[in-house]
């Protein structure tokens, strides 16, 4: 899809991979409507792109139909929905040992505000023969994510329920991507700004969005802003087994350097 005159609609779009695709989306001539929790600065954000803003609570469905009305007579009809936002939590202990409250957060972020932003923009989508649906999944929902089980379960699911869109809607005109980045230099991870810090595997927010911007132009489903990834996939379908003693063993050596696996020091050391 060329997104120059599109309708474009990015969830978490205050800060972090949220405003690099805001960002991006706009240089490429798009109108877009960032939407967050963070109003205030959501609203900075369309102001320096030239957009607008509005509150969105993703976890509440009433909140993004609103999103989408208000879209709608703004603009006028949504020609890509990207459902970005996303948290970790971690887990304190063991693979179950996070509240329920954490896991129930993370499926209503992670999968339910994709199943609730469909919901709202398919009829019309379906309707008109045409649209895009643009859902951030994780590399954590094709492989896994050390320390945080209730992250890397909702994003398989969130990888799951994309490719039943596509699977189901691409027919009608419908594309549909999902983006399965590693690990990106945004607020979540403790970066401030757009540095790397030279670290191995971990790009800029305005990388993953050149990635996905050329992955969108292309319409292909599985955006790969760290291409690695692929060859990691291949590897687990290949060898399941030795793929989770690998991981294994990755695991214990992030614990004997780093005494634990919390995610804000892992990703340095992965």
């Amino acid at each position: 899809m060329n997104v120059s005159g599109k309708t474009v609609v990015v969830t978490g779009g205050a800060r972090g991979i949220g405003k690099a695709l805001a960002e991006r989306f706009a240089a490429e001539g798009a109108r877009v409507l960032v939407a967050d929790i963070l109003l205030a600065e959501a609203e900075q954000v369309a102001l320096d792109i030239g957009g607008r803003a509005m509150r969105c609570d993703v976890t509440r469905e009433a909140d993004i139909v609103a999103l989408v009305e208000f879209a709608e007579q703004r603009f006028g009809p949504i020609d890509l929905f990207c459902s970005n936002a996303g948290l970790f939590r971690g887990e304190p202990t063991h693979s179950a040992s996070a509240s329920n409250e954490d896991w129930q957060l993370c499926w209503d972020v992670h999968v339910m505000s994709h199943v609730y932003a469909a919901r709202a923009v398919l009829p019309g989508m379906n309707e008109r023969g045409e649209g895009y649906l643009l859902n951030m999944a994780s590399a954590a929902g094709l492989l896994s994510q050390i320390g945080d089980a209730a992250y890397s379960t909702t994003k398989h699911a969130a990888v799951g329920f994309a490719e039943a869109l596509n699977i189901n809607h691409r027919d009608d005109g419908i594309r549909v991507s999902v983006i399965c980045p590693q690990f990106v230099a945004t607020p979540m991870l403790g970066y401030d700004g757009q540095e790397t810090e030279q670290v191995p595997g971990v790009i800029s927010s305005a990388q993953l969005a050149e990635a996905v911007m050329q992955g969108v132009k292309s319409e292909i489903f599985l955006i790969l802003p760290h291409q690695e990834v692929a060859g990691y996939l291949q590897f687990k379908a290949g060898d399941y087994d030795r793929w989770l003693g690998g991981m294994r063993k990755l695991r214990r050596r992030i614990i004997d350097k780093l005494g634990s696996v919390k995610l804000l020091e892992m990703h340095k050391h992965i």
